[in-house]
């Protein structure tokens, strides 16, 4: 509650008043990219500038592409509208927000070479170092996000960020989200707490950009509905989700992480002043998580036999710090090359030691890694190339990555890329150590390979006709989790294990996105097509995924709103949906039950007054009468009808 107290008395401070500026780009114009050379500060205005551009109000990511603050109502706003605050569409949200999100995609972007804690599903509302942003702004900035979830809460994210200087800025914020929930013992509470700062020297010899994030996010468990029939028949008496039977309702699982970031980088020869330019970088992280699983008491007619009866704890922790040095230069005929080299320090453990039978499982992975790599950047005329190699040298973490990419601008509105990319690295940690106070949850897999995946694809994008993407990968030694339950025998039971498949699987993915306008009125479309090939079903999506929304928008009241109002249909085929395991925070590879097959219908009205975006929306509206067969995973039940309502707000000084 502290970070929320610093959030609000900064709000104070720049919350005085409310200017007007420019409200960012059109409808329906694409958003703006700087290149990722710009400088931080190159357009912070002069003091006596009384209205700046909108473009000055600049947002670095981590790779330093530069875009700006955009304030407009788009049909992309709506769908980023969310509790991740990105497009879902990839995803099937469990109940209640921030509980969790089912797969209708299967991503094969590794971001890090080195194996992650695991508990996956505890992981979309967790920001990596690569998903902080860094800004520059000439006034004081805020951004204020609510919207209301299901039952008792709200979600608010409130961001303030402000220059002290053209060459410092600093932000703070906070996002924070309490769901009760319909059914019985689900409340979602989250937190993630965001301080950042950047820094250019006068010379531009030096840029440092640093931040702190410490996140938690709780989720109360109830192992899904116990009577399917209750949900299933549509009797009135069950209209009030928390009448019905669930599992148990005495267990919760926790994640909690805090991080160090810091980059910086020194130039001996600066960019823009000589043919060619060099630096010196240094990026450091150490990072801090814990996963851990609490019940009162055990329920072996679900998780199976237990070495206590109460005060069940589960706690895996792991321990990161990661320093990586690097040489930069660029020139006009070579491009840009760096050469890299890390070292990276892991402590995986738990407090305990389990002996059983002749079996030793251990209680901790702990080692260093070096890394040897190195990237290269080339634009000559209307073509880009780069290309990013990474070896593990030294350690027991074997991997290596290689990642490609073209693109070729065919015309002003006409651009095509392409990709390649080959990864090789150790499942996540979760799959080779785990300790459990239920019996079936104990393991070292100490004969678990790398996993390799080779993936090619490519992008065709124009502003007119819309863009599609195709990629078509194949994965060895794929790692999952399979249920050992017996289905006939054990068919109330989840006793989740991991695995590593033996063959090879290809999996085609086409997505396409397109919007036809007539007048006022548009029709967004968001169609994907996929396909595995396999020899047993360990890695499932659905084959067919589609999202269209008819909308109408306007200016009304004299143009001092501009309202936008539409209906969006989503749609997914019938697929065996991984199965949810709250012990583990994991999802699981089954074949006992399909689900999908089923609309979803969302009716909203959107406005912008100023600054302001208003959002309104009737979420799954047509719920009542189209079946209850609705499920995000296995005795999971999607969400029902549900009016919800927020806005995102801006302020100016």
């Amino acid at each position: 509650m502290r970070y929320i107290a610093y959030i609000f008395l900064l709000l104070g401070l720049v919350a005085e008043a409310q200017e007007r500026i420019p409200s960012g780009r059109e409808e329906g114009s694409p958003e703006p990219v700087r290149p990722s050379g710009v400088q931080e500060s190159d357009s912070i205005k002069a003091a006596n500038d009384t209205i700046p551009d909108i473009q000055d109000y600049q947002i670095i990511s981590y790779g330093r592409d530069t875009t700006y603050l955009d304030t407009s109502l788009t049909i992309k706003k709506e769908y980023r509208y969310n509790y991740l605050r990105k497009d879902n569409f990839e995803l099937l949200p469990f109940s209640s927000v921030g509980q969790t999100y089912n797969t209708l995609a299967k991503d094969l972007d590794y971001n890090s070479l080195y194996p992650q804690l695991g508990a996956r599903s505890k992981h979309y509302n967790y920001m990596e170092a690569e998903d902080i942003s860094y800004y520059s702004v000439p006034t004081p900035t805020t951004d204020l996000f609510f919207k209301t979830t299901m039952e008792q809460g709200q979600l608010l994210d409130a961001f303030v960020t402000m220059n002290t200087s053209r060459r410092f800025n600093f932000s703070i914020a906070y996002k924070g989200l309490r769901s009760l929930g319909k059914y019985q013992h689900i409340l979602s509470s989250t937190g993630n707490f965001r301080l950042t700062a950047n820094y250019t020297t006068k010379d531009g010899k030096y840029r440092m950009r640093t931040h702190f994030t410490s996140q938690d996010i709780l989720n109360q468990e109830n192992g899904g509905i116990s009577n399917r029939e209750q949900f299933e028949s549509g009797e009135e008496e069950f209209s009030d989700r928390a009448r019905m039977d669930v599992f148990f309702e005495n267990a919760e699982n926790l994640l909690i992480g805090k991080r160090y970031f810091l980059d910086h980088e020194y130039f001996l020869v600066r960019p823009g002043k000589a043919f060619s330019r060099l630096a010196f970088g240094h990026e450091f992280r150490y990072e801090t998580k814990y996963f851990k699983f609490n019940q009162d008491q055990a329920v072996e007619d679900y998780f199976g036999s237990a070495y206590q009866r109460s005060d069940m704890e589960d706690r895996a922790r792991l321990k990161t710090m990661y320093n990586r040095f690097s040489v930069n230069y660029g020139d006009r005929i070579f491009g840009d090359v760096s050469f890299k080299a890390a070292l990276y320090n892991y402590n995986y453990y738990f407090n305990t030691v389990l002996y059983r039978d002749d079996e030793v499982i251990g209680s901790q992975l702990k080692g260093t890694q070096v890394t040897l790599g190195g990237t290269w950047s080339k634009v000559i005329g209307r073509v880009g190339l780069d290309a990013d190699v990474e070896i593990n040298t030294v350690g027991d973490l074997n991997g290596s990555s290689f990642k490609g990419n073209a693109y070729y601008a065919i015309s002003d509105d006409l651009k095509l890329a392409g990709f390649i990319s080959s990864v090789s690295r150790m499942p996540n940690f979760n799959f080779l150590l785990y300790h459990s106070r239920y019996q079936n949850y104990n393991w070292q897999n100490d004969g678990f390979g790398t996993e390799k995946t080779y993936t090619l694809g490519g992008t065709l994008s124009s502003e007119k006709w819309g863009k599609v993407t195709a990629s078509f990968a194949t994965i060895d030694d794929y790692s999952y989790f399979y249920e050992s339950a017996d289905p006939e025998q054990q068919p109330r039971m989840v006793l989740s294990r991991p695995a590593q498949y033996d063959g090879t699987i290809g999996y085609l993915k086409i997505k396409g996105e397109n919007e036809f306008r007539f007048g006022k009125f548009g029709l967004h479309n968001t169609v994907m097509y996929q396909e595995v090939s396999q020899d047993d079903p360990v890695m499932n999506v659905p084959r067919f995924v589609t999202r269209n929304t008819l909308y109408y928008s306007n200016n009304v009241f004299k143009k001092a709103m501009y309202l936008q109002t539409g209906i969006t249909l989503k749609y997914f085929t019938e697929y065996y949906a991984d199965g949810y395991n709250p012990l583990l925070g994991e999802f699981y590879a089954q074949d006992r039950e399909k689900i999908g097959g089923y609309p979803l219908l969302d009716f909203f009205i959107n406005a912008r007054v100023r600054q302001t975006r208003i959002y309104l929306k009737a979420e799954h509206f047509n719920s009542a009468f189209t079946g209850y067969n609705y499920y995000s995973a296995p005795n999971y039940p999607y969400r029902d009808f549900i009016i919800r309502f927020g806005l995102v707000w801006n302020f100016f000084r």
